[in-house]
């Protein structure tokens, strides 16, 4: 795992040593950020399930205001901040432990909102009802959900999300834009 562009372009990421944590692979994550290009110069990035916290670092390296990372394992977070530590990208980080579900009532509102909980629970599920039913997202914010390719992913809460899905072997991202 590395960092693929931006400020801490090539840095290696540490990996965990399980396989309780399942990071993005490197291509499914570079066709997330050819999707919201345009959409992380001075965001506000949401990393729930944060894992490794590549994703929210990749956005944080491609010019993101700041990032809240969420997990409730402890092993993750601490990946999360040595990898901070490694990119030089603390400063613009928040790191919360604590359960992700919960995370979503807090009020705050994102620009993007990555969830990649683990597979085979209802997690994503219950995160995108939980985000659209509160309203987390600002104005023209995203959501983008992985998934295996196979799991339908239900619309959101509310009205006023458009979706499209996109395919990368055995993954699928799911992107809800805020109209």
């Amino acid at each position: 795992m590395r960092v693929i562009t931006g400020t801490a372009r090539g840095r290696k990421l540490r990996e965990p040593t399980g396989r309780d944590i399942r990071p993005t692979t490197d291509m499914v994550k570079e066709s997330v950020f050819n999707i919201i290009q345009f959409k992380t110069e001075g965001a506000r990035v949401l990393d729930l399930f944060a894992g490794t916290g590549q994703l929210g670092i990749e956005a944080l390296s491609r010019g993101a205001a700041e990032c809240v990372f969420v997990d409730k394992s402890e092993e993750a977070l601490k990946l999360v901040r040595e990898n901070l530590k490694t990119t030089g990208l603390e400063n613009k980080a928040h790191v919360v432990r604590g359960d992700s579900l919960s995370y979503l009532r807090s009020g705050e509102k994102f620009d993007i909102v990555f969830v990649d909980p683990p597979y085979d629970t209802d997690l994503l599920e219950k995160s995108l009802n939980l985000a659209t039913g509160f309203d987390i997202l600002r104005e023209n914010g995203i959501i983008i959900c992985e998934s295996r390719k196979e799991k339908p992913v239900p619309p959101p809460a509310r009205e006023g999300y458009t979706a499209k899905e996109y395919r990368y072997g055995r993954i699928k991202l799911t992107v809800f834009r805020k109209d």
